[in-house]
């Protein structure tokens, strides 16, 4: 007889997965677990069906049953309508409900005299539910709590604050069942524990459980007409908008992928250039609009009405969009799960296959997508790595429980240590955290506001009303610029952008934002008063977005891409494509195997280039540099220019280095890395700027009441002063040294930069000597120069280097 799971699914002509049915038996058997299937696939069906047949097996209990968590507030409402939507048919007497920022004032009230059987939140919003007296009860009845995205969280400080609400919960319940939903993560038994926590019950009977669905994923790319030889990053992109416009005009809805928002907004304008009949057909998506207009866009995108949408990855995650059926990268996918991750937005349903069409911005994109497909095929997916021990979301939780209800020393130290990001915390640490929650420390014991915990009769607690009101307000760990609200002089508001954007802008400047050519007119109120610009001439979208770093996995596959056209194998049609580029590198220089480091000596009328092509990613690179340059000035004085893309690095002085004697020194030993690039760069001021997100997570700043709110200058200054304070006063203040090391492994990835040396160290090195830049310098080159102040357009120098150089690349 077929359960009722499966008889809903017979009515719609579907037919469950295996891995399904798997986890519904692992549910009512009392397991935990995580899921982890390919996006499109049926998890969500697959994480919710089990409490609701637990719920038609028994008796109808009162309270909340199931709690969903979910990363982003913008999928909370797709999410409980995809939940809402069996109950009825299946004869669940069940409500499902929202509560995240959006909620209004009278439904939270309401909630909080009874929530609904579910309740879809998000790790803020939970955490804040937590810091109310009578959160046991109020969660008392709960049975399961299912984590969405888990491979979005677990990584950051946001997991580890998810991490601390869950063994909350497990303390309330220790019953509870906990189940997580994952796509696209290489290292799932790691994120299993993390999910889980340690010692619990949960973790005692929890499961994994993979669905070996066939979801077909199609990755192909666009090739341009002519592929230079001496390109740069972003420059084939204009050549490559025809060939988009065609791809997105072949039929059905799209969605165009950039990396960065302001390359949105490029594409957006560059695609409307050449069609403006689609001017209500296509979209521009991305987390600086504002929220009724990505709402709207959501809308056209769901009822088809959209042809296509240019979008960051505000859209990367669980929203389902049926109707789309291709998706556009524009640029390096930078990492394989985001590849798939975004192939996965087309097609999203069972059986349907996924398509990816990746479209170089330069010609080096070309290996990026070759290799980032062969990663795809061989199972070669980013693991994420939790968090360990950040004291700034332990301090913030600490206050949270004091408000919830209050706490013991030893209750909660025990229910902290079951977190997989904390299990080492040690009872120093612990005995400074609550210090610091209680005395503001050694350096700020005199000051009344940093005693926001008070310790009474064994019992740790808040008595002010004030620092519960603040506390609530500033629950969570995501940071961010200051944000200003844009609005038209005479009409609505478009959307918010960084407060350090706009404050380098003067009156009558021009940007581009919301797809429109703006001029900004003055600043008031935190707000930015504009008018639409005539023309977008002269406008540049130049607010904050960063480079994203390429993934360990997607560096050692161009690694071996690279190797196999060395050796003459140009597996795909885009390494055909590169051939006229590689067969220049290879005349006038070499292609490196996987198991060689390229170093090109190079001299030039700027002094002596040193490129080193270990092809990491970016951030690597910067510290690399960085690295390098100080060992090398401790054996001989000498000054360096630097620069560096994601294939490697460049080193420019007036003398030649001190290369073969630095070698032999120990150039590219990993033993002190960590200390080397300490010294190298200006890590104090690193660590300061770190710090400003360490001062508001911990509570040392409050950002204001809404319509107060300080400035990102005031804020950094706020921070900065602390900072100051503590390394002078307190320079064992456990947060500063945190700020250090996030500078080392957030900022300058020591772990992979240790790793990478550690590899280098045994690989070949290949010296050469080219005459000239060659095609794998020339870009990190024209990244330098970008930097360099010129009285020619720098678009107009770079035409005309490439022009030599390709001249000079003709000449047999």
């Amino acid at each position: 007889m077929l359960s009722p799971a499966e008889q809903w699914f017979e009515k719609r002509g579907w037919e469950p997965f295996e891995f399904q049915r798997e986890v519904w038996r692992a549910y009512l058997a009392g397991h935990s677990g995580l899921i982890h299937s390919a996006t499109g696939t049926g998890k969500t069906l697959a994480a919710w069906f089990g409490p609701v047949l637990e719920s038609l097996n028994g008796e109808q209990p009162d309270g909340i049953q199931v709690l969903w968590i979910t990363p982003l507030r913008a999928l909370a409402a797709d999410t409980a309508a995809s939940l809402q939507m069996p109950l009825a048919e299946m004869g669940v007497p069940w409500t499902v409900e929202l509560r995240t920022g959006d909620t209004s004032a009278a439904v939270k009230a309401r909630q909080k005299k009874k929530l609904p059987a579910a309740l879809v939140t998000t790790p803020e919003s939970l955490t804040l539910m937590l810091s109310y007296e009578g959160w046991r009860e109020t969660f008392s009845s709960l049975k399961c709590i299912v984590v969405d995205e888990w491979h979005e969280l677990m990584s950051t400080k946001r997991g580890v604050q998810t991490e601390l609400a869950l063994a909350r919960l497990r303390t309330a319940s220790p019953q509870t069942r906990i189940w997580g939903v994952s796509a696209t993560l290489g290292n799932l038994p790691n994120a299993l524990s993390t999910l889980l926590g340690v010692d619990s019950h949960a973790s005692r009977s929890g499961v994994m459980i993979q669905g070996d669905v066939v979801k077909e994923i199609i990755v192909d790319s666009l090739l341009p007409e002519y592929v230079d030889r001496f390109s740069w990053a972003g420059h084939v992109g204009k050549q490559m908008v025809p060939a988009v416009v065609d791809a997105i005009a072949e039929g059905g809805t799209c969605l165009v992928f950039t990396n960065v928002r302001s390359q949105a907004e490029i594409w957006y304008q560059a695609i409307l250039e050449l069609k403006p009949e689609w001017s209500e057909t296509v979209a521009l998506h991305h987390g600086s609009l504002d929220r009724a207009v990505r709402d709207e866009v959501e809308r056209g995108l769901k009822e088809g009405l959209l042809r296509a949408v240019v979008c960051t990855s505000s859209l990367d995650l669980g929203v389902d969009f049926t109707p789309v059926d291709r998706v556009i990268q524009l640029g390096s996918p930078k990492g394989v799960a985001r590849l798939l991750q975004r192939a996965g937005r087309s097609g999203h349903r069972p059986g349907a296959p996924s398509r990816i069409t990746c479209v170089p911005t330069h010609a080096l994109e070309l290996v990026d997508i070759a290799a980032a497909r062969a990663a795809a095929q061989r199972g070669e997916i980013e693991s994420r790595e939790g968090v360990e021990r950040p004291l700034d979301v332990l301090v913030q939780h600490a206050v949270t429980c004091a408000l919830g209800d209050g706490f013991e020393y030893h209750e909660l130290l025990n229910e902290v240590r079951t977190t997989q990001a904390y299990k080492d915390l040690s009872a120093e640490e612990w005995d400074w955290t609550l210090d610091f929650v209680t005395r503001g420390g050694e350096s700020l014991k005199a000051y009344e506001d940093f005693r926001r915990v008070v310790l009474l009769d064994g019992r740790y607690t808040v008595e002010s009303k004030q620092i519960a009101r603040r506390h609530r307000m500033s629950i969570g760990t995501i940071l961010s610029d200051a944000a200003v609200v844009v609005q038209y002089l005479k009409g609505g508001r478009l959307g918010t952008v960084e407060e350090s954007f706009i404050a380098r802008l003067k009156p009558g400047d021009k940007f581009l934002f919301a797809g429109k050519p703006l001029a900004f007119v003055r600043m008031r109120d935190m707000t930015a008063w504009v008018r639409r610009a005539s023309n977008s001439q002269g406008a540049i979208p130049r607010w904050m977005g960063g480079r994203l770093p390429l993934s360990t996995e997607l560096s050692a596959s161009i690694r071996r891409t690279l190797s196999s056209a060395r050796d003459g194998k140009l597996i795909s049609e885009e390494m055909v494509a590169m051939a006229p580029l590689l067969e220049v590198q290879n005349r006038w220089s070499a292609i490196p195997h996987e198991d060689e480091l390229l170093i090109e000596r190079v001299k030039t009328r700027e002094g002596f280039h040193l490129f080193l092509y270990p092809f990491e990613g970016r951030l690597v690179h910067e510290g690399l540099a960085a690295v390098l340059a100080y060992r090398m000035s401790r054996l001989r004085p000498i000054t360096f220019s630097m620069a560096y893309n994601d294939y490697g690095i460049e080193l420019l002085s007036v003398e030649p280095a001190p290369l073969e004697e630095a070698i032999d020194a120990g150039l590219l030993s990993p033993q002190n890395v960590g200390t080397d690039i300490l010294d190298s760069l200006n890590s104090i001021e690193l660590s300061r700027r770190q710090f400003r997100e360490i001062a508001r997570i911990s509570g040392l700043i409050f950002e204001g009441y809404p319509g107060m709110r300080k400035t990102a200058r005031q804020i950094q200054g706020s921070s900065g002063l602390f900072y100051d304070v503590f390394r002078r006063y307190e320079p064992d203040n456990l947060l500063i040294r945190q700020a250090t090391r996030e500078v080392l492994d957030r900022q300058l990835e020591q772990t992979r930069l240790s790793q990478a040396l550690e590899r280098l160290s045994f690989s070949r090195l290949l010296f050469t000597y080219p005459e000239r830049p060659t095609p794998l310098a020339f870009p990190i080159l024209v990244d330098r120069l970008r930097d360099q102040v010129s009285s020619e357009a720098l678009p107009d120098r770079i035409a005309k280097m490439s022009l030599r150089l390709e001249t000079e690349a003709d000449k047999r």
